[in-house]
């Protein structure tokens, strides 16, 4: 090394001199603050890097056991994507309960859980809740049991707008169609592949997972979920329940998928849809119908199903009443009805009144006292309540 370069070294060493610490326990600290700083941003990189698959069950792995929750009165669209955290939840060992509050009554749900053989648990209220941390499946925020206001989820998973969130993981994908697409993909992005049914030597496929395999009792579940929540693939669908449904497509079992599909109507169900049709009022293109007392609710939102099949009608709502509680149901074709803006703003100013949902579903209910008059509101009487439908489809309120 040249005399030159060896005078220019030493000015380098000279002019750093004055911040280079002369102590060994502050060269230990600074190097000890850039290993930390160094992983910090390998942890970053790596959790960006992650997909939603991969930090859900990160989330789950970290607590022993978990309560997975459905909304109330779960559908299958809410029973296949509680069943997907449970198979999850078992990859990392973590112990999964399913609860749900209300009742699965509609006969295509009662039909899921006895056909697919699934153990889901009701609760009354939060302290019910089994586990030290809570997910919630196809609803972002825990409502309809004593003590729902106070659920604080570790996660969330929807695909219904809100502002629910969870503590650790949130995945809410108001762009899908159902739930269950959202949970399609994770096993997709996992690399499980669906498994054929009747893979095992008896011919009779139990469902349970071999490890590597999405499980055939799964893969169904998950497919009826996804149609059942989108008139089978007609309404509400975006490009991803079609991939979902092309991916789930070699593991279902058609026999289960058909008896699912197509159970026994209970006869009041149909009693209530010949009520919805003979007591329905038309004004242009919209129909509400009052059907009264009901005992079973699930056949409101049916009915409601039944009046949309009308010529020329592309709105509707039907209410009945159980229990001191009017139930809402509405369903709207129309561009110019966002089904849940209207049934949450007719019962806005009316106390212990709910209501919501999407653009061509949505479904509320309020209580008849308070509709009434109990409370601070001046009430209001049924038949006005019809004309505040009819308002609200209109666009005048």
């Amino acid at each position: 090394m040249s005399p030159r370069a060896v005078g220019s070294l030493q000015d380098v060493i000279d002019a750093l001199a004055p911040v280079i610490p002369e102590s060994p326990l502050e060269v230990a600290a600074i190097f000890v603050a850039l290993v930390l700083v160094l992983a910090g941003l390998r942890w970053l990189v790596d959790y960006l890097r992650s997909t939603p698959a991969e930090l859900l069950r990160e989330t789950l792995a970290g607590h022993d056991r978990v309560s997975v929750l459905m909304h109330p009165n779960p559908d299958p669209d809410a029973m296949s994507s509680a069943l997907a955290v449970g198979e999850l939840a078992e990859t990392v060992d973590t112990e999964a309960t399913l609860n749900y509050p209300g009742q699965i009554r509609h006969q295509e749900n009662r039909a899921f859980e006895t056909v697919l053989d699934v153990d889901f648990e009701q609760i009354d209220s939060a302290g019910e809740l089994d586990g030290d941390a809570v997910v919630l499946v196809d609803h972002n925020e825990a409502r309809g049991f004593p003590g729902a206001e106070g659920v604080d989820p570790v996660a969330v998973i929807d695909h219904h707008p809100g502002d629910g969130e969870g503590a650790e993981f949130t995945d809410v994908r108001a762009d899908h169609g159902a739930c269950a697409t959202i949970f399609a993909e994770y096993f997709e992005t996992l690399g499980w592949e669906p498994e054929k049914p009747g893979a095992d030597e008896n011919g009779d496929d139990s469902g349970e997972d071999d490890g590597d395999g999405l499980p055939t009792q799964l893969a169904t579940g998950l497919l009826y979920g996804i149609q059942s929540d989108t008139k089978q693939l007609t309404k509400g669908c975006s490009p991803a329940e079609f991939h979902a449904a092309e991916y789930l497509y070699a593991g279902i079992d058609e026999d289960r998928l058909d008896r699912i599909a197509n159970p026994q109507v209970d006869a009041e169900v149909l009693d209530v849809k010949a009520r919805a049709i003979t007591s329905r009022t038309v004004r242009n293109a919209f129909a509400v119908s009052d059907v009264g007392e009901v005992s079973n609710v699930d056949a409101i939102p049916q009915a409601a199903d039944e009046l949309m099949k009308l010529e020329g009608v592309t709105a509707v709502v039907v209410l009945g009443e159980k229990d001191g509680t009017l139930h809402l149901s509405g369903r709207s074709r129309d561009d110019r009805v966002h089904m849940g803006k209207v049934l949450d703003s007719v019962v806005d100013d009316i106390p212990m009144g709910t209501a919501g949902g999407h653009a061509r579903m949505g479904g509320g209910q309020l209580s008849i006292e308070h509709m009434e008059g109990i409370g601070p509101s001046e009430g209001v009487l049924r038949q006005d309540f019809t004309e505040r439908l009819f308002d609200a489809m209109s666009g005048d309120i």
